[in-house]
């Protein structure tokens, strides 16, 4: 018998006009989510964040490494009120975050960010959220609290286990 599908599309938002932040909360019942991001900023450059279920506390630790072909570096984040979800820049880019075990009620949740822009740099980032709550919505901002451009778009899946 042939597998079903991996990742089941639960949503899609692409954005008619520039908009502070974008939220996820019909999550269905998964194992985990997907949600792949391609922001656009129209000014200035800034990160992509995400909280969890509204907690703007200094419950989200990260740790994340990044390259551009000649550079290296990493980094550590720890007492912050959001998870990183990548830089984001006047051109177009692709960013995946994977929320791992969204629904259990008794670990805290992980996440794992991959991210790519047009140029040549890429940077993966392990998360988590220090909360044993089932994660029942995400948002997506900006860090300096700017607008996502026109043209942005979000798409959450699902994943169910195996």
């Amino acid at each position: 018998m042939a597998a079903g599908s991996t990742y089941t599309p639960i949503a899609t938002t692409t954005l008619g006009s520039a908009q502070a932040s974008v939220t996820f909360s019909s999550l269905g019942s998964y194992t985990d989510l997907i949600v792949v991001l391609t922001p656009i900023r129209s000014t200035s450059d800034t990160n992509t964040i995400f909280r969890f279920n509204g907690d703007s506390g200094s419950n989200y630790s990260a740790t994340a490494m990044y390259g551009d072909g000649s550079t290296a570096a990493s980094y550590r984040l720890t007492s912050y009120g959001w998870l990183n979800a990548g830089y984001t820049t006047t051109n177009q880019q692709t960013q995946i975050v994977q929320i791992m075990n969204y629904g259990n009620t008794t670990t805290h949740k992980s996440v794992l960010v991959r991210q790519s822009n047009t140029g040549s740099a890429a940077q993966a980032i392990v998360g988590r959220w220090a909360n044993t709550a089932a994660i029942t919505s995400v948002v997506f901002s900006l860090e300096n609290g700017t607008n996502f451009a026109t043209g942005s778009t979000f798409t959450l899946y699902g994943i169910q286990a195996a």
